[in-house]
């Protein structure tokens, strides 16, 4: 069943080289950058789903591994147009930049995009569209599976402590979301064009805003542009597609209630109106205006937050405080649901108030103290697993930060290149700010910054899972869910 699964898997990766394939026509470059690995994806794909397994079972257990192993798949197989076009030769770091497209991260080892192939600017973009939502859950959209394993996959992938489904369906709940994320995205491309945005880079850096990535074909990202009304455009859409998808479906079905009563999404809204508010007060005397200063501080707030990683100015300039607030949310991340990373700000609620909870029973060791969210109590086991996602999360990352720190590079720099990559950001500080790259790392490092890329998208647990040794017993019993 997990070989038939990857083999649907990498049959759909074949057909979205088609996209860059017609790109690279329509510019007049080379084609076998993108035909080859198609022609590969294609023959490996048939050969694995050629016989559809007698059990469609799937347990929780498969689901892990279905989700790492096809994430990593899917990113072997997209490094290699790079190296075969030469825009990135060694595979590498064409495998650093791929896992970081689909991981929607935005970190880069490029020095100078302005110089790679049309064709492979619209690839290394379109990752963010593709893995945005989720692989798999793209492939649920398009192809037909049951829903007895799509669960195990959805809750393998979709980032958040708590995944549902929309619809009594799980293969109709993967299309509504594809549905909402597609017409988001085509009306931003086309504000961008009523701005005067050239559709090659409207497609760019709406495929970046909507996955969060933050992959631009300007070495000056958006800042490039020297634009207010695209700033202010891309600005909120990324702040848009770090909501919750869940409540634009609510919106479209008219259950306008449940938006409005949504914790979370009065949380997300207060961190950015109060990020945005001390940063422009701290960085208003670097500025022209106070409107100036608002305009680069709700840039880059909604940039980090949803860890788009998109630049209007080399925040790395900013004063200490303002970097700071940044660093913060860096890991508070987007909402749970949303194409953003970061640990969500739906488990910052949920650990604030069971900490608050705790220690009221310190006072009152007697009173019973329920912990709700978004109006619903919370059991036992959803508040543990906000415990164990947060104490593995901190493990890996101090386990990161010290084997990124044989690198030798300064404290900053090692601190926050663990921070953005695991928290699918891109930018850092110092080296690695947003006028920096990670060019400067040896292999190993890129290796490692890349296994805590696919660590962070897929929430921890299907990459560290590979390493135990029971996923790999066939005859060991699983329970489902």
């Amino acid at each position: 069943m997990i070989v038939f699964i990857l083999g649907r898997i990498l049959l759909t990766e074949a057909a979205l080289m088609l996209l860059p394939l017609l790109v690279a026509v329509l510019y007049g470059e080379s084609v076998l950058p993108f035909l080859l690995p198609a022609l590969a994806l294609a023959v490996c794909g048939a050969l694995m789903s050629a016989k559809k397994p007698k059990s469609m079972a799937l347990f929780a257990k498969d689901g892990l591994a279905v989700v790492a192993m096809a994430w990593i798949a899917m990113s072997a197989f997209g490094a290699l147009p790079f190296c075969i076009s030469g825009d990135i030769p060694h595979f590498v770091d064409a495998f650093f930049e791929t896992v970081s497209g689909f991981t929607t991260t935005g970190a880069s080892i490029l020095t100078e995009v302005e110089s790679l192939t049309r064709s492979g600017l619209f690839w290394r973009s379109f990752t963010h569209w593709v893995g945005g939502m989720g692989v798999l859950v793209f492939v649920m959209a398009i192809l037909p599976m049951s829903d007895g394993h799509g669960m195990h996959l959805l809750r393998a992938e979709v980032p958040g402590p708590t995944v549902g489904k929309l619809v009594s369906r799980m293969s109709d709940s993967a299309k509504i979301l594809y549905g909402i994320y597609l017409v988001m995205t085509i009306i931003e491309i086309v504000l961008l064009l009523l701005g005067g945005m050239p559709l090659f880079d409207a497609c760019i850096h709406a495929f970046g805003t909507a996955g969060t990535g933050g992959f631009s074909c300007r070495n000056l990202s958006v800042g490039a542009y020297q634009s207010p009304y695209f700033d202010v455009v891309i600005g909120i859409f990324m702040l848009l597609f770090g909501v919750n998808f869940n409540l634009y479906y609510f919106l479209l079905i008219r259950r306008f209630r449940d938006v409005f009563r949504s914790e979370e999404l009065r949380a997300y809204l207060l961190i950015v109106a109060a990020a945005v508010g001390a940063i422009t007060i701290n960085i208003a005397h670097m500025y022209q205006s106070v409107g100036e200063s608002l305009r680069h501080a709700f840039f880059q707030v909604s940039s980090i937050i949803t860890t788009t990683g998109f630049a209007t100015v080399d925040f790395n300039q900013w004063p200490t405080f303002s970097k700071a607030i940044l660093v913060t949310l860096m890991f508070v991340g987007a909402c749970a649901g949303s194409t953003g990373g970061g640990i969500k700000v739906a488990r910052i609620v949920i650990l604030g108030k069971t900490s608050f909870g705790d220690m009221r029973k310190m006072l009152h060791p007697h009173a019973v103290a329920t912990v709700r969210m978004e109006g619903k109590p919370l059991g036992d086991k959803q508040i543990r697993s906000v415990h164990l996602f947060l104490t593995v999360y901190l493990a890996l990352f101090m386990v990161s930060c010290l084997l990124l720190s044989l690198e030798h590079t300064d404290l900053i720099t090692t601190f926050t290149a663990v921070a953005s990559c695991m928290n699918n950001i891109g930018p850092g500080l110092e080296i690695v700010g947003p006028m920096g790259n990670f060019s400067s790392f040896s292999y190993a490092a890129k290796l490692l910054l890349s296994f805590d890329m696919l660590a962070g998208r897929l929430e921890l647990f299907p990459m560290l899972l590979l390493f135990a040794p029971s996923i790999w017993k066939r005859k060991l019993p699983s329970l489902r869910g």
